[in-house]
């Protein structure tokens, strides 16, 4: 057993959980400490659960477990949860001023299955205020830290969890996806992140920020954890009016036996993925690893798919059409933020989303009203749908020969707190490898792929059809045996 419980990965915790060599009370006791410890570092949490509360929680699942009746496949875990997920009696802020105070009156559906399998909540983990963004720069709560290097981004919008897991202060995490932004802080801070199918985990207690582009991801230090964690929260809920009704697989079973997979695995690397401002470092390290597969005997193929290009403005286009629309119910009169300001409805309004919300929030919710407004609808939004659509039937004719797209995560690795926040369009393009995967609906997952020279982190993206995370895991199994790069953490 490694030196501290909480270098352990998420299953061996389980394991020894029910097995009676840990009780849950240290278990949890340990990641305390652990976020005692570096949490002034990191800022990886916006809210934690009071320490006595959950230790009393602890404390309660330890006299289940001594009475034999323990339930759960995560019965006795610690788990981080991003701050746009409903979590009742727990404060939820997006990030921004706006729900400063926002306490849900109930638990999102993924809340809801996370407790009835056993975890224990540590609390709500820093991230863009409201999802938009790709550093965890915008946060009204102040930036969080890559655990790797200080002095760098973590990657967003769920740079939180990501930063939790990295650090040793969570062994499993939850974070939501619009355009990148489980995978983005994965690649970041070499952790491991998955943007599931459109409908497959329920969305229902999520804060909207993109309906139609946005998931919920479960994020981990290992394929196997997240795998785990998926087969929690991946069900059907009647909820959500998008979630899908379909059987869904044992995701942790399909990272098992994996040594046969370059006999029935068709893979292809995306050229225009590999192009345009992706590092040469970025670019190499997720080339060798490829090389590592053909030399395992998987046939990788090159293909193109020019219409890639168009990706990155049809899906800013539509996520800030709908970020205005969803945006709108934060009038200072209904619940959060109200600035002090006597006058009419207008003034009212006015005033609490000027103060309420932060500049990248604001810029969104502009540029959003303009492209839906009379004259530039057709022009802006009908366009980008189409375009949508072409990207979609694009990926159902490469999804018909291969079975694995393969591309690096992050054009770059992690940079410099500050270095982009002033940049809006250098930040968006940060997010030209993630996006693509939302805009198809398809799953997406990031895994470790190496370091750079000065031991920032590389992650190495594998995309598949609709419905295949099975296959996903299957290959990034494989991938991590072959890098070694597993359960990895920061040294702070």
């Amino acid at each position: 057993m490694p030196k501290h419980i909480y270098e352990l990965e998420a299953l061996e915790l389980i394991k020894n959980i029910k097995e009676g060599n840990l009780r849950v009370y240290e278990v949890v006791e340990e990641f305390l400490e652990r976020i005692e410890k570096v949490e002034t570092k990191i800022n990886a949490f916006i809210t934690l659960r009071d320490r006595e509360e959950i230790l009393r929680e602890a404390k309660e699942k330890d006299e289940i477990l001594r009475q034999g009746q323990a339930k759960g496949i995560l019965f006795g875990l610690p788990i981080a949860v991003k701050d746009n997920i409903s979590t009742e009696n727990i404060r939820t802020t997006c990030g921004s001023k706006m729900l400063y105070n926002y306490v849900p009156p109930y638990d999102a559906t993924v809340i809801k299955l996370l407790k009835r399998e056993g975890a224990i909540i540590l609390g709500k983990t820093n991230m863009d205020e409201f999802a938009m963004g790709s550093s965890t720069e915008t946060s009204f709560f102040g930036p969080t830290r890559n655990p790797w290097d200080l002095s760098r981004v973590p990657g967003g919008s769920s740079g939180g969890s990501a930063a939790a897991l990295a650090s040793g202060e969570a062994p499993l995490a939850l974070g939501s996806d619009t355009g990148g932004s489980v995978r983005a802080p994965a690649s970041f801070t070499a952790t491991v992140g998955l943007k599931p199918t459109y409908g497959l985990v329920s969305r229902y207690g999520l804060i909207a920020y993109a309906n139609s582009l946005e998931q919920i991801g479960p994020m981990g230090r290992s394929v196997q954890d997240t795998a785990l964690l998926l087969n929690v929260i991946a069900k059907y809920d009647p909820n959500d009016a998008t979630s899908l009704n379909v059987k869904r697989p044992n995701y942790l079973a399909s990272t098992y036996n994996v040594n046969d997979l370059h006999r029935k695995v068709r893979v292809a690397l995306v050229k225009e993925m590999f192009e345009e401002g992706v590092s040469k470092d970025v670019a190499l390290i997720v080339k060798n690893v490829v090389n590592k597969l053909v030399s395992e005997g998987f046939l990788v193929d090159e293909i193109s798919i020019p219409i890639i290009k168009y990706a990155l403005p049809a899906y800013y286009i539509i996520a800030m059409s709908e970020a205005s629309s969803n945006l709108a119910r934060y009038d200072g009169i209904r619940y959060g933020f109200r600035a002090k300001i006597s006058g009419d409805w207008n003034e009212v309004f006015s005033e609490t989303r000027k103060e309420g919300f932060g500049k990248e929030v604001k810029r969104r919710i502009i540029m959003g009203t303009f492209t839906l407004s009379a004259g530039y609808f057709d022009q802006y939004y009908l366009k980008a749908l189409k375009v949508r659509t072409l990207i979609i039937r694009e990926f159902k004719n490469a999804f018909r020969k291969y079975n694995i797209l393969i591309s690096p995560t992050m054009p770059t690795p992690p940079f410099k707190i500050g270095e982009k926040i002033k940049d809006p369009l250098a930040m968006y393009m940060s997010d030209v490898e993630t996006v693509v995967a939302n805009i198809v609906g398809i799953p997406a997952i990031s895994l470790p792929a190496g370091f750079v020279s000065d031991n920032l982190p590389v992650g190495i993206q594998l995309m598949a059809d609709h419905l295949r995370e099975d296959l996903l895991f299957s290959i990034a199994a494989f991938i991590e045996k072959l890098t070694g790069l597993r359960n990895l953490i920061a040294k702070i």
